[in-house]
Parts: structure tokens; sequence; C-alpha cells
């Protein structure tokens, strides 16, 4: 069993052909541009859009714990009262509460997964396990990489690549790509923006490179954070010495157009210090990987 948050069919940019991505909850991570904030927290969450809500009231008129009230402000809930039983998002009839996150079983999922097999397999895509990080939920990931392993199914896992050594090189074991993300170089940088250090990531990553595991890099661009020249060149460094052959690096420019999503959750989101890349950004990363006999493309 395991919580998950979304299920993405016809998925183009988490591994190769057409494909199925699975967002498993729960992140170590807290990353200042995370485009997916529910999936941080391992827990059910209710989502709310007062832009949507029209206060009609048949939540808080169907909610069986009394947690609902409808002020000036929009809905409000008391979170001690409230069971995360659904059944406000169930009768919202604009859909302006959700639910994040359900529990699933492994069977389930194939069942879903096994309904995208043809354009799967016309495409030579495959099933990719996101998150969130993958790695939290690691019995599930397990079981499920085997399951889709023994009916043939191209499996992919999108890490941060913080989690025990162990434990990455027993997945390694039923994965055929790694999507694997490298914020930036410097473990204090590091930890300002995503509150933890990259020490045991970078580690993981060499092991695994030495372990002979496919491996992407993924590198989200963003000025202010990690597009200078001095990032670009220490990570290019760093990915060209990894053991197992040349590696491809897919840049991710970043965009806050998922922003929204934390007014949903009653967050703030804080752009600080975060810019979208130029062409001229994006440009210069490039050709420094270039220079390091590495092939650099934007998106994957």
């Amino acid at each position: 069993m395991a919580v998950i948050f979304d299920v993405k069919p016809y998925s183009i940019n988490d591994g190769p052909g057409i494909r199925i991505t699975i967002f498993l909850k729960g992140c170590p991570l807290n990353c200042a541009w995370c485009h997916n904030p529910e999936g941080i927290s391992p827990n059910m969450q209710k989502l709310y859009a007062k832009a949507k809500c029209i206060g009609c009231a048949t939540c808080v008129e169907k909610c069986p714990r009394g947690a609902l009230r409808l002020t000036p402000d929009g809905i409000v809930t008391d979170t001690a009262l409230c069971g995360l039983c659904g059944i406000c998002a169930m009768v919202c009839p604009t859909k302006a509460i959700e639910i994040s996150g359900r529990q699933v079983t492994v069977d389930e999922i194939m069942r879903t997964i096994r309904r995208e097999t043809v354009t799967m397999d016309q495409s030579g895509g495959g099933v990719t396990i996101s998150g969130g990080e993958p790695m939290m939920q690691s019995a599930f990931l397990i079981e499920l990489l085997d399951a889709c392993g023994r009916e043939g199914i191209h499996r992919a896992v999108d890490t941060t690549g913080l989690s025990k050594t162990e434990t990455l090189l027993e997945v390694a074991k039923r994965t055929d790509l790694f999507l694997y993300d490298l914020k930036m170089m410097d473990p204090e940088r590091h930890a300002k923006f995503t509150g933890v250090d990259n020490r045991r990531i970078l580690e993981n990553l060499k092991v695994l490179a030495e372990s002979g595991a496919k491996i992407n890099i993924r590198i989200p661009l963003i000025v202010g954070v990690n597009a200078d020249e001095d990032n670009i060149r220490r990570s290019a460094e760093f990915v060209a010495s990894l053991a197992g052959g040349k590696k491809t690096v897919s840049l991710l420019p970043y965009h806050n157009i998922a922003s929204h999503k934390y007014g949903k959750l009653g967050q703030e989101y804080d752009s600080g210090e975060m810019v979208e890349p130029h062409a001229d950004d994006i440009a210069m990363a490039i050709r420094v990987f270039g220079e390091y006999g590495l092939d650099a493309v934007v998106g994957g």
C-alpha cells in the first residue's frame, strides 16, 4: 500500500516514448521552486481554490464532522475536526475542494498501467515512478517495479537521490532508467534552497553510476539559484567524472506556473531570488556542458 497524489498518462517528459507517470507522496527535500508542492508531505492534504468556490455551502452541510464553515473569505476548515474523508471534495460542484493523496495497492496501479500498454509499446514508452521522492515508499516502489518487470514494461524512476544507498541499489536492480535530479554543487547553497545539503545525493549518484545503471541527469535551471557559470561548470565537471560513460543532461528551465498550487494548500509562494532563465543562460549552460563532452538538452 502507498499514498499517491497523481497518475498522469500520455506523459512525454518523464523518459523515452509515451509513458504513464505515477506520483508518490512524500519528499525529504523542500525545494523553493517545487512545482508539485502537494507531493512534499507524505500525508493526505486538502486543497481549496477560493476562485472556484461559488459559496453554495454544500460542503458545509455534508461534512460529517462539522469541520467546515462559510466565511466572507470562502470555506474555512477546522483542521482539528477534519478527518480528510473527502466528502466535501465529492459534493463540491465546482471542484473548489480537492483531496491530494489516496492509498493504492500495487494491483490497483498495475490495472491502470495495463490500460496504457498499447500506447506505451507502440511509442517505446513505459512507466515512470516519480514524486515527491519515490524512495520514501521504497517497499511499494520495489514491489511495483518487480510487477512491471514481470510484464516486460520499461521502468524509470525519477529521484532526488536522497535515500539510503542500500535502498537506491536495490531499486537499481529493478530499474531501466534513472532520472536523477542534480540541483547544484555547493552544499550550503543546496541547503538554503532545498532544506538539506547535497553530500549524500552526490555520493549516491557516484555509487549509482558505478553500479552500471543508466542515468539521465536533470538540472532545474534557475537564475539566482544555480544558473551561474561557476555552478554549471562544477556540475559539468562532476557529471563528466561519473563512471559508466557519457550521461545525457536535461536542462529544465524554471518557471512559476505552479505557484497557484501553494495558495490551494494555504501556503505562500515566495519566488525570492528565483528568476526564469533567458536564452543566453540556457545557451551558456549547453556550451559549458559541451566543453566537457556532454550533450545538454532543454527538457526531457
